[in-house]
Formats: structure tokens, sequence, C-alpha cells
């Protein structure tokens, strides 16, 4: 089995978060299941670009990557080496699996595989959602997506994160097939002994790239409602302007709050320090932050439209809120005052369920099983 991978931004580019290093691990698993494994990338590193060799593959972590310029510095991504190699190369693969929309690598990839008549797996990450449509672009994104994207998409198989993004794309696209399968995530070694929560205030994380769509600005604006103790560390980056605001915004809280920047592989320390992870997001496909602080023991407290909400919800791990100021504050003093033994009973029994069900060889080969399903094998 011969899988091409096509992936605007892929390792080191970590400044892109959780889509990245999904696709990311999802490539070093199937390697290391005796999957044939190449990627198309761009040396995307946000507006800079990644000091990587062009010239050859690089092996990343195991993974064979081909790393090829663009010539636009946004989101568009355009390559035409990327596209050209991919012209040259992509009959001698079984299956192209596409990564994330809306970029001009993907939509021209997928257009490409399937006038050569190579079978293609889409995987949005987020990109194909009614969040996606209205948030930035909406002209232009209705008018290629009527044009180029629901035409070809409608000829690719299709695979989601979670329920909730299968049921956001078929109100969009009737796709040769659907399949929900959880991401990988990169999970740290687990601790044999496990911290009791004892102390009478409650220390919250926000663990994200700060963004309008992950649903800060309605945390600050709760935290301003909720009288029991508690203190919140915010960890991660974004926009230098954006985050001005939201420090404008909580400036009266600002006691209450610790920015603690950007954390890399040092973030599962930090996520154990807490009682609570709170990720109030517009729209989430998956949310790998949510596993990886169920990992560490650490509760969650997600919006009703972070992919995984139905997971939390039914294996008990957490609590599921609204994206407004008044569902967030009250969801918050009442985890404060009626459930601190719930949150120990999470943190003992969290990191056992999400390792067994987001890691090892049973998911892996779920994947496989869809690719061959894909090629027709």
């Amino acid at each position: 089995m011969r899988v091409l991978h096509v992936i605007a931004a892929y390792k080191p580019a970590v400044i892109y978060g959780g889509p990245t290093m999904s696709a990311a691990m999802l490539c070093e698993e199937l390697t290391r299941a005796g999957v044939t494994v190449n990627v198309y990338a761009t040396t995307a590193n946000g507006t800079a670009e990644l000091p990587v060799n062009t010239s050859q593959p690089q092996h990343i972590d195991g993974v064979t990557v081909n790393y090829f310029k663009r010539i636009t510095k946004d989101h568009t991504h355009f390559s035409p080496a990327l596209l050209r190699s991919f012209w040259k190369n992509v009959s001698s693969f079984d299956v192209v699996h596409i990564h994330a929309w809306w970029n001009l690598v993907s939509v021209f990839a997928c257009m490409i595989a399937i006038f050569k008549k190579v079978p293609v797996l889409v995987s949005p990450r987020g990109t194909l959602s009614p969040y996606s449509f209205s948030n930035r672009n909406t002209g232009p994104k209705k008018l290629i997506h009527q044009f180029f994207g629901e035409p070809y998409l409608n000829k690719s198989h299709i695979h989601t994160t979670s329920r909730h993004e299968t049921d956001a794309i078929l109100k969009l696209i009737k796709p040769l097939s659907i399949t929900a399968l959880p991401n990988f995530v990169k999970l740290s070694e687990p601790k044999q002994q496990v911290d009791t929560i004892t102390y009478p205030q409650l220390k919250l994380l926000f663990f994200s790239r700060i963004e309008e769509k992950k649903g800060l600005d309605i945390l600050l604006e709760a935290l301003k409602l909720v009288e029991a103790s508690y203190h919140l560390t915010i960890a991660g980056d974004g926009d230098a302007a954006y985050i001005k605001h939201l420090k404008e915004l909580s400036i009266s809280i600002a006691h209450k709050i610790t920015w603690a920047g950007f954390y890399g592989d040092d973030k599962f320390d930090l996520i154990k320090q807490h009682d609570l992870l709170v990720l109030p997001s517009h729209d989430e496909n998956f949310g790998n932050v949510v596993i990886e602080s169920l990992s560490m023991g650490t509760a969650v407290l997600i919006s009703e439209h972070v992919g995984l909400a139905d997971y939390v919800s039914d294996n008990h791990l957490g609590w599921i809120c609204k994206t407004n100021v008044r569902s967030v504050a009250d969801a918050i003093v009442n985890i404060s005052q009626n459930h601190r033994e719930d949150l120990n009973k999470i943190r003992q029994t969290a990191p056992a369920i999400v390792r067994n069900d987001f890691t090892g060889d049973a998911l892996v080969k779920k994947y496989i099983a869809l690719y061959q399903q894909v090629a027709g094998k």
C-alpha cells in the first residue's frame, strides 16, 4: 500500500497547531505499521519559511517528506513546484490523502488526482463547516466551493475525526464515502502516581492558539461573573493585536490570570498542574488538547461545538457548555461548588481511557482498512 499525503504545512511547522501535528503523527504511525508513506508539503511556517532542504526528500521522524517552496506567504500556500511534482508522480500511489482545504495545494492536488484517476481521501480538519464559511472571505469561499470545491469533493472520499464534523460536512457535500476516525494524539509517558485535588482554588487552563474561533473572549467575560476562588493560566500565542485586545478586555480580573505564552513538548507538566481545561470554541472538528489534558487526568469543560463533546459526555470526562458567557460562567461555578469529587475521579480514570482510545495498533489498523477501502483493495 502506497499512500501520498498532501498537506500545506508539515513538521516542524508547529505554528499551525493541531492539524499539522495530527497529520504528522498519522504518517509516523502508518510508517511504523509498514505502509509506504510519502508526504508532499510546502515550506510554510507562518509568514516565514522552514529552513529545510527542498532539493531532496527529508526523513522526519521516520517519514519521507518532500518540501517545496511556496510563492505566496498567506494561507493559500501556492506552490507550483509541488504541483508539478505531484502531476508527475501521483499515478504511482494507491491513494492520495489530502489534509485540510481552502488552500491552493489541497484544491489543485485534488483536481489532479481525480483527473489521473487516483483515489482521493480528504481530511478537511475543520475547514469544511458552517463556521468556516461564515468566518473569513465568505464570498470567495462560496464561489470556490460552488464551482471547484463541491464538484471535486463529491468525487472524493472524506475522513472526519468526529460525528460532529461528519454531520457538518454532509450538509455541504455528497462524497463517495465518509468515515469518522479519531486523530492519533501524542501523549506523554504515563505517570504511576496520580495527585489528588485538595486545594480550595480552582486552577483553570486555556491551552490553544489564541484566535477568535477558540472563544477565549467568552471565557474572560464569563470569569468576571464567577465569585468562586480561581486562577486562569492562558497558554498559547497568536496575533499580538488580538492578545492586546483580550488583555484590555480582562483588566478587571488581570490579577487572577497568568499569560504563560507558547508551550511545546513541556506542555504536559503544565496541564497536570491544573484542575480544569476550558475550551469554549465556536468550532472544533476534534480538539487534540482535550485528549492531551485528559491523558494527564485534567478534566475538561468544552463547548458543544468541539468535536469531542460527545466523547467527553459519553465517558463522563468533563462538562459541556454553550458558546456564551452565562453558560460558561454557570458551568465553572457549578464545577467549583458541586463537583470537586468528580474532578478527582476524572484525574484517576481518564488517563487509561484516552490512551486506549487514541493510541495503539487498533487505531492504525482502522486507518489502513480505510485506505484499502478507498483504493478498492
